[in-house]
């Protein structure tokens, strides 16, 4: 097959603009490199009317909003999904992992919950704490630079707890509590469950011209037209080419494989054009992958040459291995307190939680390692099909028919829309090496490039926290006078509704940073020890994940990775 190779040779090819490849792009680009962004989907600009969804009613659609083509309902801005078409994985035998991808420029961060939270000093040294899992080659103090930078550039709402593993940042002012947080907040307190604001990365107060205020229209998930809340092209990438970076984005571009000479060193990339289905090449000095966890070790894995036969970087035989996501349980509970609301109430905020639970416990008196914390939701945002009022669960609660048509679903909308509070437990796994993605000898995709398998299956420490998140759940519905939902508590026989591996989208750990090549595959600084002129930036470097969403730290450690980078290449090192 032909393949067409550009004449043009970049500072550094960037696979991916979410967020590790979006703030890498900013950085390198400021610092005055030709970089080259090569993202797998199409252009995307929330601001663009013709593909903005923010602000449109579930009465715009036949569909009352729910999800086609979108797992998360027609209006969230996610242009992927578990299943792809064109793209699918396999998985072992009595595995149940799940491999979310989101394909558009910007990445997930288009329709993330934007929970925005710092590793604590404990997280980057697990082994040391209890004995599982390895500890970082980093701590906390290493990484603390980076994430001040990063609240201030980007933005992010909260206050100052003085909490140990929970590390203070700076903040902009969070908003208030709506009324079922306050339920929350009042039955938590009962069993001595703290709560304290949400951290999350959505304006609400101004920090640049670029960018505008939260107005509270409550649709993060669409991503913002206003450019409020956090979104890789928008707050990053964008930003980078006004600033006269020398930036230029390759969109609906597959990347196969990194190409290397004959000293084993990456000259760049190959990625299949998914409009015209041709191969070609890009040249750089330095190549950084930000495909995601899973995406990236694909590529390694798929650039397999005599100097490096077992794929670029693996002569550790550790790519893809110690594949780990959040852990996740869920629970929702019907409030009494809470029927018959007044509509005058003012639920104003943002799309997701105003405040939530950091872990509390002491694993020394558990049956697990680690935590986890609680996010909290429900509320009378606008509704749209699905989602809200669930007449299934009341009728399954009640015995009776709640809801139908007309005046009696209007009712019943009156009556019960915002009496129920979710729960959500977000914990932290032990990462391990049997847990693993690796190349499927027998399977490609549509562009001829071999797919990845998954091998994945939780353990009994994952499990016994996850009962913990249930009867958490539980002791705070009977706090707050309420009576659970759908279908009571999990047991032991579902294990304790243990979400399956990859549904929380947290997955990290495929390309594992330590200081000894044997056993790691990057080092501190996210580079490659087997080629020096490639880093993954995104969460494949993660040696363990903790119970904190992960991109925060992604960023953090991509603006770290990428000082580094500009280093090396000025020093003519790389």
């Amino acid at each position: 097959m032909q393949i067409k190779e550009s004449a043009e040779v970049y500072d550094v090819i960037i696979v991916g603009s979410g967020a590790g490849g979006g703030m890498a792009t900013k950085q390198l680009a400021d610092a005055g490199f030709k970089v080259a962004v090569v993202e797998a989907g199409p252009f995307f600009d929330p601001a663009d009317p013709k593909t903005m969804t923010q602000l449109k009613n579930p009465y715009d659609s036949p569909r009352r909003g729910a999800g086609t083509d979108r797992a998360f309902g027609e209006w969230d801005m996610s242009w992927g999904d578990w299943e792809v078409e064109g793209e699918p994985y396999t998985v072992e035998e009595g595995t149940k992992f799940r491999w979310w991808r989101s394909r558009m420029l910007g990445g997930r961060t288009n329709h993330w919950g934007r929970i925005s939270l710092r590793f604590g000093p404990k997280d980057f040294k697990g082994k040391t704490r209890d004995g599982y899992g390895e500890d970082w080659p980093i701590g906390y103090d290493d990484v603390k630079p980076y994430y001040d930078k990063v609240d201030k550039l980007i933005g992010v709402f909260g206050t100052n707890e003085g909490l140990e593993n929970d590390p203070d940042g700076f903040f902009l002012p969070p908003p208030k509590p709506r009324l079922h947080e306050l339920f929350y907040i009042k039955g938590a307190k009962k069993s001595g469950i703290p709560v304290i604001p949400s951290r999350m990365s959505m304006l609400t107060k101004k920090i640049n011209d670029d960018r505008g205020v939260c107005f509270y229209c409550g649709q993060c998930s669409r991503s913002c037209s206003v450019y409020a809340d956090f979104s890789s092209g928008s707050c990053l990438i964008f930003p980078a080419q006004k600033n006269g970076g020398q930036v230029k984005i390759y969109v609906n571009s597959m990347v196969r494989e990194v190409t290397t000479n004959e000293e084993g060193k990456a000259t760049g990339v190959s990625y299949i054009n998914k409009e015209d289905r041709k191969e070609y090449k890009l040249k750089a000095r330095v190549v950084i992958l930000a495909a995601s966890a899973c995406s990236s070790a694909r590529i390694l894995l798929n650039s397999k040459s005599k100097q490096h036969p077992n794929g670029l970087g693996n002569s550790s035989d550790l790519v893809g291995k110690y594949l780990h996501d959040s852990t996740g349980a869920s629970a929702a509970g019907f409030i009494p307190g809470l029927m018959n609301r007044k509509t005058s109430y003012n639920e104003d905020g943002v799309g997701g939680m105003h405040v939530y639970s950091p872990w509390w416990g002491n694993n020394s008196k558990l049956d697990f390692p680690r935590g986890y914390h609680i996010e909290v939701w429900g509320g009378m945002g606008q509704p749209n099909y699905g989602f809200g009022f669930d007449a299934n669960a009341f009728n399954e609660f009640f015995g009776t028919k709640v809801g139908g048509y007309g005046d009696i679903l209007r009712d019943d909308v009156k009556k019960y829309y915002g009496s129920v509070v979710g729960f959500g437990g977000r914990g932290e796994g032990i990462a391990r090496k049997d847990n693993y993605c690796e190349i499927d000898p027998t399977t490609v995709d549509d562009y001829g490039i071999p797919v990845l398998k998954f091998n994945y299956k939780w353990s009994d420490l994952e499990v016994r926290q996850a009962k913990h998140m249930q009867d958490t759940f539980s002791e705070l519905i009977h706090n707050m006078g309420g009576h659970q939902l759908w279908g009571g508590k999990p047991g032991k026989d579902s294990d304790y509704g243990l979400h399956a591996p990859g549904e929380i989208i947290h997955e990290v750990g495929t390309t594992r940073m330590g200081n000894d090549p044997k056993t790691s595959v990057t080092n501190k600084f996210n580079q490659l020890h087997d080629v020096d002129n490639v880093f993954i930036i995104d969460a494949g470097p993660f040696v363990s994940q903790a119970d904190k969403n992960c991109t925060w730290t992604i960023l953090a450690l991509s603006w770290r990775a990428s000082d580094y980078i500009i280093q090396q290449l000025k020093e003519q090192n790389i």
